[in-house]
């Protein structure tokens, strides 16, 4: 029987300090060897493997590399047991302030990937009130909903989103008919559900209504909040094409219009300066970005 070849176990020491600690400079001062010798271990293991293990100059891993990191890590961590025992099990805790309809209809449903890619990551998700920047306790990650430049941390784009009208299907039967909700007289007859998260004007602005933002009618801060109320007739809201996309396919909203128009606000996550020198959290952000590009 032909036995696979099993990289060394310098190059897998190597991947997994460059995969944690993104500098090669400090990944060989921790493995006390060169630089040099960091590099040359990357470029054998991707050579026996066959697939690159970071997709950029900054050592982001590559979806092969964040795969083969899982393992490698349960690798090692066996290879540290006591003979005859097994090691006591260790856990990095990463607390993620996450905003509520984000984490229900986006995070979430993704979250095994990231669990069986990191299964020594315990992950502790808390909720952030959208545009507020309020969470319950401190947090090493925070999702946040807004038109971002946040003050005092550093942040990345991970999810943009168009927005057109919708409402309940019992509401356009008694309402309705609405003809692409476009105009000033359509607007004029319905009942607009209010929220800061999705201000009216970016409808407005797009369809050349020449409208005030309204000032009456229920009001949210909640985009899935919005959305139910929406579906239990308090009148038309702004839905977003990706969060929404559960209330849309299930038939409980439908669309008033096919056009959209891109919104102002975006989803960012954000952290202090200097959290990315935490693996986990390193990882957590790599792996974000991938699974929502």
């Amino acid at each position: 029987m032909v036995t696979a070849r099993i990289p060394p176990i310098q190059c897998l020491l190597s991947f997994e300090a460059l995969a944690r600690l993104r500098s090669v400079t400090v990944a060989a001062d921790e493995l006390s060897v060169t630089p040099s010798a960091v590099s040359h271990r990357i470029r054998q293991l991707e050579s026996q493997l066959g697939f690159k293990l970071f997709g950029r100059s900054d050592f982001s891993l590559s979806v092969e590399g964040t795969a083969y990191l899982a393992q490698v890590r349960l690798a090692l961590k066996a290879l540290e047991s006591p003979l005859g025992g097994s090691a006591p099990s260790k856990s990095t805790q990463l607390r993620l302030a996450v905003t509520p309809t984000f984490s229900r209809q986006i995070l979430l449903p993704r979250l095994a990937l990231f669990r069986h890619a990191y299964p020594d990551v315990e992950l502790i998700l808390q909720v952030s009130i959208p545009l507020l920047n309020v969470t319950a306790e401190g947090a090493d990650l925070e999702v946040r909903f807004g038109a971002g430049g946040y003050s005092g941390v550093e942040s990345v784009c991970i999810l943009s989103d168009e927005v057109f009208p919708v409402c309940s299907p019992e509401y356009l039967h008694e309402f309705g008919p609405f003809e692409g909700f476009d105009t000033a007289a359509d607007v004029a007859r319905a009942r607009l559900i209010r929220s800061p998260l999705e201000p009216w004007r970016t409808w407005f602005q797009h369809c050349g209504i020449d409208l005030p933002e309204p000032r009456e009618g229920s009001q949210f801060n909640d985009v899935g909040l919005t959305l139910d109320a929406a579906v239990a007739g308090f009148g038309v809201a702004l839905a977003r094409s990706k969060l929404g996309l559960a209330w849309l396919d299930s038939g409980r909203l439908i669309r008033l219009s096919p056009r959209a128009v891109a919104s102002p606000h975006h989803h960012f996550l954000c952290w202090k300066p200097g959290t990315l020198e935490r693996w986990e959290c390193a990882a957590f952000v790599d792996w974000l970005k991938l699974s929502l590009a």
